[in-house]
């Protein structure tokens, strides 16, 4: 439980410090165990519609899971519960030929930051949606422990 929280405390740190960051969350996926009926949302507020962001998926997980990959739906809404987009995208959390971790780890826990989309233009500025569910032959998905989103402005240098 001390590793987790270090772990926790690491992420939080590095990912307060950027300052492009418009929106940072994560939900603790309990026990690890992350059921197909369970899909994290995540609400964010867009100021400016006018300038584009870069989303990325946050994923922590334990060594002990049992695949090189992960296959997410991600669904964007807009205020109102429209569905703008809908997207399976397949993250790769382990080399598939070596088993070698990718991501930032401490001890057995990995976290992982996936671009999801470069350079979007949210169509309005206002309150928007980020479902994301997971998409594998398993249920319950075993030691995913958190999943969330991070969205941020986009620089010259993104």
């Amino acid at each position: 439980m001390k590793k987790v929280m270090v772990l926790f405390v690491m992420a939080l740190a590095a990912f307060s410090c950027d300052t492009n960051a418009v929106y940072s969350a994560y939900e603790d996926i309990e026990d690890g165990k992350w059921y197909v009926k369970n899909a994290p949302s995540f609400t964010f507020e867009i100021d400016d519609a006018t300038i584009p962001y870069n989303i990325y998926y946050n994923l922590r997980n334990s060594l002990s899971y049992g695949y090189y990959n992960l296959y997410l739906t991600r669904y964007l809404r807009d205020a109102s519960g429209r569905e703008i987009e809908s997207r399976l995208d397949e993250l790769i959390l382990l080399d598939p030929k070596t088993g070698k971790p990718n991501g930032d780890g401490l001890g057995d826990l990995f976290d992982h930051k996936f671009l999801m989309k470069r350079n979007y233009r949210f169509p309005k500025p206002g309150r928007y949606t980020m479902q994301i569910r997971q998409y594998m032959r398993q249920d319950p998905l075993l030691n995913i422990m958190s999943v969330g989103i991070t969205v941020e402005k986009t620089t010259p240098a993104n």
